[in-house]
């Protein structure tokens, strides 16, 4: 690659991405005898030679006397903890490196320049970068755009979860927000981040402050204007990769953070995980690909396989949730009559508005023939103590909490899965007892395009709060 070309114009320093470091306190053996004097800055010694095998490779060895705990931080957005360390600086340059050591008596900081005399271009020739920036040849670096046309490029949920457990964002579901025209470049150049927004930014509610917005409850687009002299960085901290965006930058959707885990760089893809801002439990998820990429045309399979899940051990199927509460491992209330097994689903339906069309779906990677098997059967388990009676909820739908099971089949990879689906209502006339219904799709048979389950209880457009349980979903043989 034409590296000659692009590192004459490299900047000598890679994004701040500074990491603060904590320090947990003395051991009794250390505290052994009293404090000693707090030490000094100038007392801070530290020495720095580059390796004999690569000058822009420096071992850093701490020579302060007393110190039992060193932490460094190199000025090029990495750090390290411990007496004798190494710092990777591919770029040409003076960096500042900071050590902090710990004595029995306090701690104290002092900083060093550290000079590297040329680029390394085999360093920066890695494959994150190469991923990221288009690599050297890509004077212009890489643009990429918020993944639109893919369900799932949004999600939100814990922060701990490896997934975004309570919602996924189907194709281009914020078609009307400032966020599909956004382009975020990446350049190796200076490690240059550019945002481009065409004037106006999709927010996070909650966060909205951050950008001189107003902070509410629901997501919004208002006016920003993004920073200018931003740069990117990738640190890596307890074997994960981090990007980390200077001067308050940020990926598209904005949520109050710079710092965003990688879960997956690669040509075609850049998936990310980012905290929330306002809520420090809660995380997420945006996927991007490069301006200008389509995805291949996907040719589904079109057959029908087995369905099942007891509850009382693992299904075949994985549950998601649309504004519900499910726990899939609970007690069975009423372990009589035709349902005994120990664990059921609970399925709650919350009070309000934002909880008018909770369900439960399944997605498939085949499309349904349901020529050759299109009956379902479940379990369900209504409860006399729900309130039947209060009415409230849209003036379209029936306002009252309904004793009925719903089970629609959709097209998941649709941008409106609602749109086309076929659904069977039943309702059910027992209440606090296990019955169980069947659905028969044969009537639909003729449909190619279905490849989501989707279960829903206590019927839909109402406000009103709701407990059910339900088992033994099956598609019968």
């Amino acid at each position: 690659m034409k590296y000659n070309r692009l590192i004459s114009r490299v900047y000598a320093y890679l994004a701040m991405a500074l990491v603060a470091a904590s320090f947990a306190g003395c051991t009794p053996e250390e505290m052994e005898g009293g404090l000693a004097p707090a030490p000094k800055a100038d007392m801070v010694k530290f020495k720095a030679s580059p390796t004999a095998t690569n000058p822009n490779i420096i071992t850093f060895t701490n020579e302060t006397p007393g110190a039992f705990k060193a932490i460094w931080d190199f000025g090029n957005g990495t750090t390290a903890e411990g007496n004798q360390v190494t710092g990777s600086f591919p770029v040409e340059g003076s960096y500042t490196v900071k050590l902090t050591v710990f004595t029995s008596g306090g701690y104290a900081t002092n900083t060093q320049s550290v000079s590297i005399a040329k680029t390394n271009v085999a360093m920066l020739n890695r494959e994150d970068y190469n991923f990221l920036t288009g690599g050297a040849d890509k004077a212009t670096g890489k643009t990429w755009v918020v993944d639109r046309h893919k369900a799932g490029h949004m999600g939100v949920g814990p922060l701990a979860a490896a997934t975004p457990e309570w919602w996924s964002a189907p194709p281009n579901d914020k078609a009307s927000e400032g966020l599909y025209d956004d382009e975020m470049t990446f350049n190796l150049n200076g490690f240059a981040y550019t945002y481009q927004n065409n004037g106006n930014t999709f927010v996070n509610g909650s966060n909205a402050a951050g950008l001189g917005g107003k902070a509410q409850s629901a997501d919004y687009t208002l006016p920003h204007t993004p920073p200018a002299n931003m740069v990117w960085s990738v640190v890596e901290e307890g074997g994960k990769k981090f990007l980390v965006l200077s001067n308050k930058g940020f990926i598209a959707y904005y949520t109050g953070v710079s710092r965003y885990e990688i879960l997956k760089l690669a040509e075609n893809e850049l998936y990310l995980k980012g905290a929330d801002g306002a809520n420090a439990a809660n995380a997420w998820w945006i996927r991007l690909v490069p301006k200008g990429f389509t995805h291949p045309v996907e040719v589904r399979p079109y057959r029908m396989e087995n369905m099942f899940d007891n509850f009382d051990e693992a299904g075949n199927v994985t549950w998601k949730k649309e504004n519900l509460t499910l726990n899939e491992s609970y007690d069975n209330p009423a372990p009589l009559g035709i349902n005994k097994s120990a664990k059921v689903a609970m399925y709650v339906k919350q009070e309000g508005q934002t909880y008018e069309f909770a369900n439960m779906f399944t997605d498939f990677a085949f499309d349904f023939d349901l020529k050759t098997r299109n009956v379902f059967k479940l379990k369900v388990f209504v409860p006399s103590y729900n309130d039947f009676t209060t009415a409230k909820g849209e003036d379209w739908a029936i306002k009252n909490l309904l004793k009925q099971v719903s089970v629609k089949l959709q097209n998941g990879t649709s941008a409106q899965p609602w749109v086309n689906q076929v659904e069977i209502k039943q309702q059910v006339n027992e209440v606090d007892k296990w019955v169980e219904l069947t659905f028969n799709f044969a009537p639909y048979a003729d449909r190619k395009d279905l490849n989501r389950v989707v279960i829903q209880i206590g019927g839909e457009g109402n406000f009103i709060p709701g407990i059910f349980f339900l088992d033994d979903f099956r598609l019968e043989p």
